[in-house]
């Protein structure tokens, strides 16, 4: 999934290509976290980014699409921002 959005990532402008660029550079084989969600339900999930600030983009397997997480005291906690892996990553 990850490498088709970079594939199809229109890097027009020089924005552009830095956010690709540092969503490249952010990019960690998927890693398996407990995220947090409102109502503090937990479900598992993949990291698919180094932490941005506080922040990380996660893959939610039941939804089928990409979370934007803050690291919290127990752990990644959902903040309603999903979607496509770079347009998270880039939201921060």
């Amino acid at each position: 999934m990850i490498a088709a959005e970079i594939e199809a990532f229109d890097d027009s402008g020089r924005a552009g290509r830095m956010s690709l660029a540092e969503f490249r550079a952010a990019l960690i084989g998927p890693e398996a976290v407990e995220v947090q969600f409102s109502g503090g339900f937990l479900r598992q999930c993949w990291a698919v980014t180094r932490r941005k600030g506080p922040y990380r983009v996660v893959f939610m397997p039941e939804a089928g699409y990409f979370s934007l997480c803050v690291e919290g005291p127990f752990g990644p906690l959902d903040i309603g921002v999903h979607g496509r892996a770079i347009d998270c990553f880039g939201s921060v």
